[in-house]
């Protein structure tokens, strides 16, 4: 019996493990009717694909019938290792879809979110740079022959000359 007094939905760790192997099993196999215009004949014509969809713990919980929090209330604590294959082989689906073509590349950051995934880059803070040793005899030789050059010229500031302003 579980914490609320109901039955266990998985007694064992055998049958949370097929559980979750149908409920791939159903994602992969979803039929979805399409419809679109022939101009070869000039209607409109139907088919039925086989689409598949990624699957979640969500997804899971809601085919298995039973909450999320319960789901992790009672199978994450039982059988954690199952659970954790079970985000594993979500995120590997998600990826897998993603590098394949099968989920539009603009909803990856939300998919992948999901996972500990981010867009965000490291950003480290740069200090101030040290110029490599060329440019830096450079700017001490320039500044020397500027200072040298301009030491015996008079400034002209607000209309008055000379070294003493």
């Amino acid at each position: 019996m579980g914490a609320a007094g109901r039955p266990r939905r998985f007694k064992s760790a055998k049958a949370l493990s097929a559980a979750w192997d149908e409920y791939k099993a159903w994602c992969g196999d979803q039929k979805v009717l399409t419809h679109d215009f022939s101009a070869k004949n000039s209607e409109f014509v139907s088919a039925e694909l086989r689409r598949s969809v990624t699957y979640t713990i969500e997804g899971f919980c809601t085919w298995a019938g039973l909450a999320r929090s319960a789901f992790y209330e009672t199978c994450g604590k039982q059988y954690p290792d199952i659970v954790t294959r079970m985000k594993e082989e979500c995120e590997v689906d998600a990826r897998m879809k993603f590098e394949l073509g099968v989920i539009d590349p603009k909803l990856a950051a939300l998919w992948m979110s999901k996972h500990g995934y981010s867009t965000k880059t490291e950003n480290t803070a740069a200090g101030p740079q040290e110029d490599d040793p060329i440019t830096k005899s450079l700017k001490e030789v320039g500044w020397d022959a500027f200072a040298e050059a301009n030491a015996n010229t008079p400034v002209a500031v607000y209309g008055k000359t000379g070294p003493d302003l």
